[in-house]
């Protein structure tokens, strides 16, 4: 396997020694931590990937209170408050198009027959505000090769979930959004190491306001096109249609790499707001990083390509 290596964070960022042991600790006497390396908690096991950050997550609270998932609402309280009534299970993820194996299969087979990786990402939302995230999923490209992909397709196109019923946001409109929410990646991008489909966050099955039971997590490209309550995978010919481009085109584009030299048309993206950082001055402030600090593993993938015009 490929190495691959991060940006090293600032000093700042580094959890110190003695908290990440008294950490696993705690997790230890919790029956969190398993021989071989191996966690299991409410039924999800997973076991360590090749990616991480030294950088401290940010909390649990903060990651499943603070969300953007306007199929519930348009509050960042309104997923964790209005999710209630959305049912993750039974659930299936449809792979069809331009593909010589078309696949229908139940998430918890898929979770079975792919055992979730633990990766730890940065994520940054056009908001410009970031958070660092616990992720466990299963790598897209595995799942790709898989239904083996035809010499045609050249995209992937991703749907979501439309359940009025349980999501009150689609229900009102919120945003103006077409439902259901459509998404979409180029397939060597869908295809690059750094791509997971999550099924768990902290080492636990995926909570309903973050997206579960599974969703699209592309770290060097803004939140809004990490896709929630995935349900089918298209490899189309050409470029598909993805939600907030539909909506606002001159304001988030089908590439939406993060990009700190390219504002969007009313705020700076130079610098982000670390959510969790708060101290008596408040939120710390950082600068962005071209492709979210992923440079390294995906600045390739656009070469020649005048990112100010492929935003």
């Amino acid at each position: 396997m490929a190495s691959y290596s991060f940006p090293q964070p600032l000093p700042g960022e580094i959890t110190p020694k003695e908290h990440y042991l008294r950490r696993r600790t705690i997790l230890s006497g919790a029956g969190l931590l398993a021989a071989g390396g191996v966690a299991k908690a409410a039924g999800l096991q997973t076991h360590a990937g090749p990616f991480g950050t030294s950088e401290t997550p940010t909390s649990r609270d903060d990651i499943t209170h603070y969300n953007n998932f306007y199929e519930f609402g348009l509050d960042k309280s309104d997923p964790a408050r209005l999710s209630g009534d959305f049912h993750s299970r039974p659930w299936t993820l449809r792979i069809e198009g331009a593909v010589a194996r078309p696949l229908t299969i139940d998430i918890d087979q898929l979770i079975a027959a792919h055992m979730p990786e633990n990766r730890v990402y940065r994520m940054r939302c056009v908001e410009a505000w970031s958070m660092v995230i616990p992720w466990d999923g299963i790598p897209l490209a595995d799942i790709l090769r898989q239904v083996e992909p035809l010499g045609s397709a050249k995209f992937v196109a991703f749907r979501s979930v439309f359940r009025p019923d349980e999501m009150p946001g689609q229900r009102g409109g919120a945003g103006g959004i077409s439902w259901p929410y459509v998404e979409g990646l180029r397939l060597d991008e869908a295809m690059n190491p750094l791509t997971l489909l999550a099924v768990g966050l902290y080492g636990d099955i995926l909570p309903s306001q973050n997206g579960a039971p599974l969703r699209l997590v592309v770290p060097w490209k803004y939140g809004f096109k990490g896709i929630k309550s995935v349900t089918t995978l298209s490899l189309v010919e050409t470029m598909p249609p993805t939600s907030w481009n539909q909506l606002a085109p001159d304001e988030y584009g089908f590439y939406a790499n993060v990009n700190p030299e390219v504002d969007h048309p009313r705020w700076s993206q130079a610098s982000e707001r670390v959510i969790g950082s708060g101290g008596f001055f408040g939120e710390k402030r950082q600068p962005t990083r071209m492709f979210n600090g992923y440079g390294e593993q995906v600045a390739h993938l656009y070469t020649g390509m005048d990112l100010r015009k492929y935003y």
